[in-house]
């Protein structure tokens, strides 16, 4: 099925999981400058994606948007249940309770984050993750393709909240990276009982001066598409600019 999206470019790309499996998924590509890679959320690729991929691509980036599961052009709370539901068939991906290491589509994640420099002519890029993929942001700043990491909402573990679906191995790694690079930024509603204080708390108290948190009014979830919040995206949007070095 293709996109309701006007995207410029799409490929397939394959790449190993944490374990030596394959797995294959389309890439949407939209926009020129600065790459930044949205990594979408449990409800989907829907209207509010493409127009959070729109603001970016309005604003001076170029966006890589890959599809991992649900139907395209479909989110909102009802595909939320669906989704989970699908994650049964991708479980060899996701581990929505695994604690002390990453889910094995991190190995995807990262090689993913190599190629799209490579097609981007070595300009190092911005991810953004967001729920199911919010915490998978962070440790990617460890990679040297990825310049700026946003954790948007994140969600996983689902048990216990005050756990990390990240290794120690993998805080020294990005801490280390972002001594250089600069901070990471995790953001949430200030409500939200998804991705949770308790949550956040742990990555501030695991990433230190490494995580700018910032946390807004409300008691909704997702903050950059079916929720959107303008202060939380402005706030997104001057962070890669300011990364990139963009006037």
């Amino acid at each position: 099925m293709m996109p309701d999206w006007a995207h410029d470019s799409a490929y397939a790309f394959t790449a190993p999981l944490e374990g030596g499996s394959e797995t294959t998924h389309t890439v949407y590509v939209k926009g020129n400058g600065p790459p930044i890679l949205i990594l979408q959320e449990l409800p989907g690729i829907g209207p509010e994606t493409y127009a959070l991929a729109d603001l970016l691509v309005a604003a001076g980036f170029a966006v890589y948007l890959p599809h991992l599961l649900g139907r395209l052009g479909k989110a909102n709370r009802l595909t939320t249940l669906v989704n989970t539901a699908r994650l049964l068939c991708i479980r060899r991906e996701f581990a929505l309770f695994l604690h002390g290491r990453q889910s094995p589509i991190a190995a995807w994640f990262r090689a993913l984050c190599a190629d799209i420099q490579t097609r981007s002519g070595g300009h190092q890029i911005g991810v953004i993750g967001m729920c199911l993929t919010g915490g998978f942001a962070i440790p990617l700043m460890a990679e040297d393709a990825v310049a700026a990491a946003v954790a948007s909402q994140p969600a996983l573990p689902i048990r216990p909240r005050d756990k990390l679906h990240m290794s120690q191995s993998d805080v020294a790694a990005a801490s280390t990276a972002m001594a250089t690079k600069g901070p990471a930024l995790a953001m949430r509603y200030e409500g939200d009982k998804i991705g949770s204080r308790q949550h956040m708390t742990a990555l501030k108290h695991a990433f230190g001066a490494h995580l700018d948190v910032q946390e807004f009014p409300g008691t909704a979830h997702s903050l950059l598409t079916i929720d959107f919040n303008a202060a939380a995206y402005g706030h997104m949007q001057d962070y890669f600019k300011n990364r990139f070095r963009m006037s």
